[in-house]
């Protein structure tokens, strides 16, 4: 074969490397819960890639360096709050789709996480793997619906 002659593709790689892979941040201090999450959501949907924090420094970091199109933020964090962190992001990007976790069921909680920008509030123990998942995929379909029917859900 010469080098100018093109290298067949099968249509299932030129998929592949149309889709563009969209970050995910994960802020939660309890390492097995997030490695545990980060697990569930990458098996199920093939096209995010996830990054993880640990508490609030790293959540900014990251959130500056991967540009994630959501996030995953606990309430109590090592160095500081959950909530503020979100009030920080949903300054610098009102747009972002961030879902509280935690353990603790409040009226309270629930009220300061909205008007922090909160987009939903989950409470850890009455998780439920499907609810996660959709709620990720309507995200990542309202970000880029020009992607919308390449994003594979298993």
């Amino acid at each position: 074969m010469k080098n100018s002659e093109a290298v067949p593709v099968r249509k299932c790689e030129m998929l592949s490397m149309k889709r563009k892979m969209r970050p995910v941040l994960i802020v939660e201090d309890n390492s097995v819960f997030r490695t545990v999450l980060k697990g569930l959501l990458t098996a199920r949907i093939p096209s995010i890639v996830v990054e993880e924090a640990s508490n609030g420094e790293e959540a900014l970091i990251q959130f500056r360096k991967i540009d994630p199109f959501l996030i995953f933020m606990d309430i109590r964090l090592p160095d500081g709050s959950g909530l503020e962190i979100t009030r920080t992001i949903k300054k610098i990007d009102p747009e972002i789709e961030i879902i509280i976790l935690t353990s603790h069921d409040m009226p309270e909680y629930r009220e300061v996480a909205f008007l922090n920008g909160a987009s939903h509030f989950l409470i850890k123990g009455n998780l439920k793997i499907d609810d996660v998942i959709s709620l990720v995929a309507s995200a990542l379909m309202s970000k880029d619906k020009k992607y919308r029917n390449e994003y594979p859900f298993n």
